[in-house]
């Protein structure tokens, strides 16, 4: 009937086949459509069940309060729903509400009649008739039913190419059945025209590494091609306003890849600046411990590892500095307590240079070059005093 194409029986991917044999996805529009037309929140679709749907009747599931309006309210029915005459509009605008309450099954008749009726009044609207089969998709692949999930997203995308939501949701109803070739591929497209899609990236590295162990080192030459979404539709899309969730989620997003970054060159820098000191390299050492602390300021092990290298060049004084650093990061840093006593020698204040080695002697007692390097500096001090020279820090 209509638009609605007859799907073959036996229909697979977990759900049994509805009466009209049809699909749901999303409800809002991929490119360009309006707001309040989705059955399936921007949160939702971001976060995405990629390995096969899930029915639940909470608002993780997508089941939410109705807002607004009483029990017996029914001006939902006549919300704006594109150019669909009114007896289409409230159709849509009924599924829409039915999948909000987890009522997948009565959302997808809806939705069905909505897409039969449009062949039936002669309504040429490609963009509303993607609505209708992506919504239907959506209800699909909340039912488990991939098989005819992936057909009404292909018909949506039919109508409108590269539309965000039936991309995705096909992505997803491919990976629930294990075609994984083909959710890649459409995973990738998704993030041409969005990279914000969290779901598509945690989708990709998965996949990515379920392709390695089944077709090898060459599993990229095994893909289909991917298509090169035109510039002007990623251009439409970037255009589009944002909702507050995509927002909060796109700068989550963001705040994650920099720490993964700075963790990464963090780490780097350490390693590199622990194999100098083995070396000998004390200046480089410390140009790579300085990176690390322009990344990870308040990193206690990074200020006494940097003493190290400006004890052995002599400089006492910021050798003495970043143990302070460390003593204020970890106030019984044995490390930070010893090599401050170091630098105080070296700055002739044995006097203080004796109380931070007692200090590690009393964290720890068994530290034998804290107790050798105590005797040391307790000869200095009686010297010192011996000979009438201060004891205070030279300037």
């Amino acid at each position: 009937m209509g638009n609605a194409q007859e799907k073959p029986p036996g229909s697979s991917g977990g759900g049994a086949p509805r009466p009209h044999q049809a699909t749901a996805g999303s409800s809002g529009r991929s490119l360009g459509g309006r707001s309040g037309e989705q059955p399936r929140t921007d949160k939702e679709l971001e976060r995405g069940v990629a390995n096969g749907p899930r029915r639940e009747n909470g608002p993780a599931g997508g089941a939410q309060q109705e807002e607004g309006g009483s029990a017996g309210d029914t001006s939902y029915l006549d919300a704006p729903a594109g150019a669909l005459p009114l007896h289409l509009a409230r159709l849509k605008n009924e599924g829409n509400r039915l999948y909000k309450h987890g009522q997948f099954g009565d959302a997808l008749e809806k939705y069905s009649q909505a897409i039969d009726g449009c062949a039936e009044a002669g309504v040429d609207s490609p963009e509303d008739l993607c609505i209708l089969y992506s919504n239907r998709a959506a209800c699909y692949l909340k039912d488990g039913n991939s098989t005819d999930c992936i057909q009404d997203c292909t018909k949506a995308l039919e109508l409108q190419p590269y539309s965000l939501k039936p991309l995705l949701r096909r992505a997803m109803a491919y990976e629930s059945l294990e075609r994984y070739r083909k959710a890649y591929v459409d995973y990738k497209t998704v993030l041409q025209i969005d990279t914000g899609v969290q779901a598509a990236h945690d989708s990709v590295h998965r996949i990515t590494k379920l392709l390695i162990e089944q077709d090898g080192p060459e599993w990229r030459e095994k893909l289909p091609e991917i298509p090169a979404v035109p510039l002007s539709v990623q251009q439409q899309h970037r255009q589009k306003p944002i909702s507050t969730e995509q927002a909060q989620a796109r700068a989550a997003r963001a705040a994650q890849e920099e720490a993964r970054r700075k963790e990464a060159h963090f780490t780097l820098f350490k390693q590199e600046g622990n194999s100098l000191v083995k070396k000998g390299n004390f200046h480089e050492a410390l140009e790579k411990y300085t990176e690390c602390l322009t990344l990870k300021p308040e990193e206690c092990a990074i200020y006494t590892n940097r003493a190290i290298c400006l004890l052995r060049l002599n400089r006492f004084e910021e050798a003495k500095q970043d143990c302070d650093c460390a003593l204020q990061l970890e106030p019984t840093n044995k490390k930070a307590f010893y090599r401050r006593a170091l630098a105080f020698k070296g700055l002739q204040d044995y006097l203080s240079a004796s109380s931070d080695l007692q200090e590690v002697l009393r964290l720890d007692p068994k530290v034998r070059e804290a107790e050798q390097e105590l005797e040391v500096v307790t000869g200095l001090l009686r010297i010192s005093l011996m000979e009438n020279k201060p004891h205070a820090p030279r300037v």
